[in-house]
């Protein structure tokens, strides 16, 4: 489901060929599941603690620190492919 992301879908066959797809879709998987985890972790500790603001603390954390790692990430050259 690679065409999923966001301009690779986008990309003609030549482009498309010089990425590691497979990579960058390692990396997006990582990065989802770990935005994913610090949010359960602040809805875990909102609920414990009955303070509903860190709910929200979280969630903004999560995506503060996940989306410019994850466009970083993902842009470098590490994925480019020479052929």
């Amino acid at each position: 489901m690679y065409f999923l992301i966001a301009s690779y879908n986008t990309m003609s066959t030549e482009k498309k060929e010089n990425y590691d797809i497979e990579g960058i879709a390692t990396v997006f998987r990582n990065a989802m599941f770990g935005m994913a985890v610090i949010m359960l972790i602040g809805l875990a500790l909102s609920y414990g603690l009955d303070k509903p603001k860190l709910e929200e603390y979280f969630f903004f954390g999560a995506l503060m620190i996940g989306i410019p790692y994850l466009l970083i990430v993902s842009n470098s050259d590490k994925f480019k492919l020479d052929n």
